[in-house]
């Protein structure tokens, strides 16, 4: 009963902003939306955010833009972050993944779970805020990945949301 409980608890919703971050590092195209994966490298939740990632880019190709922004504190060693979460993300063609020091770009997007999903539209609108899967380390269609593909479809509404599943960004991985 208490892996369940865990496995079905979202972590914290970001607090993201309805505009794309005018500080942000990384630079949406204007030719399409972009999505946004905040993702710690030691969570093990997170594996399934980014099969799922996986999937969504299969179904929508270059259709949109998208960057995984791995967490790594600075004090620790160089490579701490290139893990499996890194390299499965690596992977998937269309998407770039960068690491994130201290958090620093996360933040600007509100982000404060690992598996959080941003996206903007070619205005630069926040379309869609939440996790991609249905509970944490759970790899199967969701309702979320439904939403995204529409909105980039065109048939989607502005401001979809969803629980998202994973561990704190900042701090270390609590596990399944």
């Amino acid at each position: 009963m208490a892996v369940w409980t865990y496995q079905q608890t979202p972590g914290a919703a970001a607090d993201a902003p309805g505009r794309w971050p005018s500080a942000s590092v990384v630079s949406p195209p204007t030719d399409r939306p972009t999505l946004i994966l905040a993702a710690h490298p030691q969570c093990p939740c997170t594996r399934a955010s980014v099969a799922e990632l996986g999937r969504l880019m299969t179904r929508l190709g270059d259709r949109v833009s998208a960057h995984v922004l791995v967490y790594k504190p600075r004090e620790f060693p160089a490579g701490w972050e290139r893990t499996e979460v890194w390299e499965a993300a690596a992977r998937i063609p269309g998407v770039t993944v960068s690491v994130d020091v201290d958090g620093a770009e996360t933040a600007r997007f509100g982000a404060v779970t690992s598996g959080q999903v941003l996206l903007y539209d070619t205005a630069g609108r926040q379309r869609f805020s939440g996790g991609i899967t249905n509970s944490r380390g759970h790899v199967g269609e969701s309702p979320a990945l439904q939403q995204i593909a529409s909105v980039v479809e065109g048939r989607g509404a502005q401001g979809e949301t969803a629980r998202v599943f994973g561990c704190a960004l900042a701090g270390p991985p609590r596990g399944d």
